[in-house]
């Protein structure tokens, strides 16, 4: 019996975040309804306060499922690069691009950070710091960096990429800004290198 409830409270939550997702994507996080995206998916407003809290934990579900399928998408972005270093650079590049898909644009860079606050603070920001100095670690210890320290580094790449997310998501020309913004931070990036 219990495991049955677990199981519908599991589906109820994954419905909700589907439907968030979809509504926050079309209408943006302030003009969705609640009760329309509740009746959407057959479930009472309860079920979203038992589940999330409120429509801001509501978001911060959805943001946290799609910055974890960016950071999924980077890294096999990055991993098809020809050495650890170009598939750091690789990551970060793709990373920023995503900024250009609508729904990571509106929900992630857009809604996230004027309902959620800094981004630097979210959970699945930090797993993305930690993943980046890992990689720099890495990096360091085959002498393809410069002696830094490696939090250092990994919260600079990291708010770097980032920050030229948010740039080019919030620009009136997305597609103008986002070559500057990659130039950019493949020039900062690789003041980095040992043999600069």
């Amino acid at each position: 019996m219990a495991k049955r409830r677990q199981e519908t409270m599991e589906e109820n939550r994954v419905k909700l975040i589907s439907a968030a997702r979809k509504a926050f994507a079309e209408k943006g996080y302030a003009a969705a309804s609640m009760d329309e995206l509740t009746a959407d998916v057959g479930l009472t407003r309860g079920a979203l306060y038992h589940n999330f809290g409120d429509k801001r934990g509501l978001l911060a579900a959805v943001v946290t499922q799609i910055d974890g399928e960016m950071a999924a998408r980077a890294k096999e972005i990055g991993a098809k690069a020809e050495s650890a270093w170009q598939g750091m650079l690789a990551e970060g590049a793709a990373y920023i691009e995503m900024a250009l898909d609508p729904e990571v644009q509106r929900i992630v860079l857009l809604d996230g950070p004027a309902v959620l606050g800094d981004p630097s603070k979210w959970p699945s920001q930090n797993s993305c710091l930690l993943a980046t100095k890992r990689s720099v670690e890495q990096l360091l210890e085959k002498g393809v960096l410069k002696p830094v320290d490696a939090e250092a580094a990994a919260r600079l790449l990291s708010g770097a990429a980032l920050n030229a997310a948010l740039w080019v998501a919030a620009s009136d020309n997305p597609k103008d800004v986002l070559p500057k913004a990659i130039d950019a931070f493949r020039s900062m990036a690789t003041g980095l290198l040992a043999d600069h």
